[in-house]
């Protein structure tokens, strides 16, 4: 007499179905998006059965949960640690571009690497953030006001709004670089490599800090070029 599978034989035929689930669903989502994986989609790429992802995450979108529960909290200690590291730096120059490299560098780390946050999951957290996920959007933990305060402090004659539009274009591209490495290799016929991980950091680093430096927006400025183009009109 064949017996049946039961959930506890689910649970212990593979020691290590639960973490290939995990690896599989991140993958998945991180080139396909959310909304495109499927339950079954999953459990294939992982060599399970659907059964098995039911079992350990009850839903899919309790997996992207635990994905991002994973990472995100130990990719935000490491933020932490370089960024109490880089507010150490006496010179304000070195200070900046080291609270810049503190954000940027965890994010290239490799995507093996759960201490380092990993680029994978940098990719997947664009993708999510581009499908506007709902539940990406309520689970990832923002560390985004201490590099903004830091930068602040380096940089106390810009002001906070300031800083905060060109932190947002950071993010941007940063999920741009990880996302699509290759178009960087494309522009530029060969000549640079955009998957060359360490390139990008000191491109983005470098980037970041004289956009950070340049200066305040002056807000008067919209409003008399549209009094001038009126008058032109």
């Amino acid at each position: 007499m064949v017996r049946k599978s039961t959930q506890n034989d689910i649970a212990t035929r593979k020691p290590n179905l639960r973490e290939a689930i995990l690896a599989a669903a991140e993958e998945l989502f991180s080139s396909n998006g959310f909304n495109a994986v499927s339950v079954r989609d999953i459990a294939q790429a992982a060599g399970a059965n659907p059964g098995s992802v039911t079992y350990h995450f009850k839903t899919k979108d309790g997996l992207l949960l635990e994905i991002y529960r994973r990472h995100c909290g130990p990719m935000n200690l490491r933020r932490s640690e370089l960024l109490a590291a880089a507010k150490r730096v006496r010179d304000l120059q070195d200070r900046l571009e080291a609270i810049v490299r503190a954000y940027v560098l965890p994010a290239f780390s490799s995507g093996s690497d759960l201490a380092g946050g990993g680029a994978r999951f940098t990719r997947l957290r664009a993708v999510m953030s581009a499908e506007g996920n709902e539940v990406a959007r309520k689970i990832i933990a923002d560390t985004s006001h201490a590099f903004i305060d830091a930068i602040h402090e380096s940089l106390p004659h810009v002001p906070r709004t300031e800083i905060v539009w060109r932190c947002h274009f950071l993010l941007g591209a940063l999920y741009y670089s990880l996302v699509t490495p290759g178009r960087v290799s494309r522009l530029s016929r060969g000549a640079a490599d955009g998957s060359d991980a360490a390139s990008a950091i000191e491109q983005l680093v470098r980037a970041t800090v004289a956009s950070l430096q340049a200066p305040a927006l002056d807000p008067s400025a919209p409003a008399r070029r549209h009094v001038a183009e009126r008058a032109r009109n």
